[in-house]
């Protein structure tokens, strides 16, 4: 088989590049691992900034998301025992974003995908990249017990931070930086109404609680914990205790709470491989960093990410040129990192750490009032909140 490019892994980002390329008329296929209903049960993030919106719509795949997702103008810091505001619509000019599930804006994907006929291929074990190093790139993969080879121009490893792509660029042409922080978010789903129409992001001497919703109906709540904590020692009913303490206490009160059908922990860190460019082979989205998810970044990265590779190679087939392609990692990388800081600074405002001293804990409290009680920073916080221009 032939293809112009080759796309490994079926998350977002794989299917919204894809999708965007079908559109242009650039053949491609995309391989993955797994089922698609392995990759539909996955629990992720849920807001959209408006730069993923416009790429969801110019996929073709954003009917839904505009008729049942959420437009959010602002949401709450929530400290001191009360709700400090963020006016993102006002502070930003108009802008906002949208809360729609990752998974639904998947599903979205995936049915666009089946009704342009391009092609998808699941659980293909060992799927491995060759030769992007050269000329003529391939990817090989085992199906029903045959080994089969695709030749492309160039190969897309949207495949994720475990994925094969990254690990099959030599050690010494890549460079890793990473921070692992030192508590976990323990979160929950349930099909309860939400407690505010906005997410709420709640600082407490017993740490950190975000409140966010999938739905009018669905809510997903989150605790700071410590790394060594095991679910099976979280019942509902200490979930939604420790969730009241955590949260003012008009907040506490008016919280619907309920059975949980998902529960999980899930360790912190933050992470990025430079370059993201390796002759013919492209690293996007968590295969090339990771964010923590207090900013709300990690898919909306991986999108921006897409944006660039998909202009590149635009750029490429119609116009006979490589600058965009060229210019792909470190245009990227400008991005990732302004956004990383973003997710690191959000993160060290609004946690307890476990070796923060009066000190350092004075210092997170003025930098609280600083932010709700200056208009400058606001108007920081909410441009990077909703996103920074691609």
């Amino acid at each position: 088989m032939r293809t112009q490019v080759v796309i490994i892994g079926s998350g977002p980002s794989g299917l919204l590049l894809g999708q965007l390329l079908t559109g242009a008329g650039i053949d491609n296929v995309i391989l993955d691992r797994v089922s698609k209903d392995y990759i539909l049960g996955r629990v992720r993030a849920g807001v959209l900034e408006e730069g993923t919106i416009h790429l969801m719509d110019r996929a073709g795949s954003g009917a839904r998301m505009h008729a049942e997702g959420l437009p959010h103008d602002g949401f709450s810091l929530a400290f001191d025992g009360r709700d400090h505001r963020i006016d993102l619509h006002e502070l930003t000019g108009g802008k906002r974003v949208m809360v729609y599930g990752q998974t639904e804006l998947t599903r979205d994907l995936m049915e666009e995908r089946a009704r342009t006929g391009a092609p998808s291929i699941y659980a293909a074990a060992n799927v491995v990249p060759h030769d992007f190093d050269g000329h003529a790139p391939c990817v090989t993969y085992d199906l029903d017990g045959t080994t089969h080879r695709i030749d492309c121009d160039f190969i897309a490893g949207c495949d994720g931070f475990h994925g094969i792509s990254r690990k099959s660029v030599p050690e010494k042409a890549i460079r890793s930086f990473e921070k692992i922080y030192p508590f976990g978010w323990l979160g929950i789903l349930a099909d309860v109404p939400p407690v505010s129409h906005e997410l709420i992001y709640a600082n407490h001497p017993r740490g950190f609680a975000l409140c966010s919703m999938r739905s009018q109906t669905r809510s997903r709540y989150y605790l700071q914990c410590a790394l060594d904590e095991k679910v099976e020692a979280w019942t509902d009913q200490r979930f939604w205790d420790e969730l009241r303490r955590r949260l003012p206490a008009h907040h506490a009160e008016a919280l619907v709470t309920g059975a949980s059908f998902e529960k999980s922990i899930a360790p912190l860190r933050s992470f990025v491989a430079e370059p993201m460019r390796f002759g013919r082979l492209f690293l996007v989205g968590d295969a090339a960093h990771i964010v923590p998810p207090t900013g709300a970044k990690g898919l909306n990265l991986a999108a921006s990410d897409v944006h660039y590779l998909f202009e590149g190679l635009l750029e490429h087939y119609q116009d006979r040129s490589n600058a965009g392609i060229d210019a792909y990692s470190t245009h990227a990388l400008a991005r990732v990192w302004k956004a990383v800081r973003f997710s690191w600074w959000m993160t060290t405002m609004l946690h307890r750490f476990p070796d923060t001293g009066d000190f350092d804990q004075k210092i997170q409290e003025a930098e609280l009032d600083y932010l709700t009680h200056s208009r400058a920073a606001s108007t920081a916080l909410a441009e990077n909140y909703v996103g920074l221009p691609f």
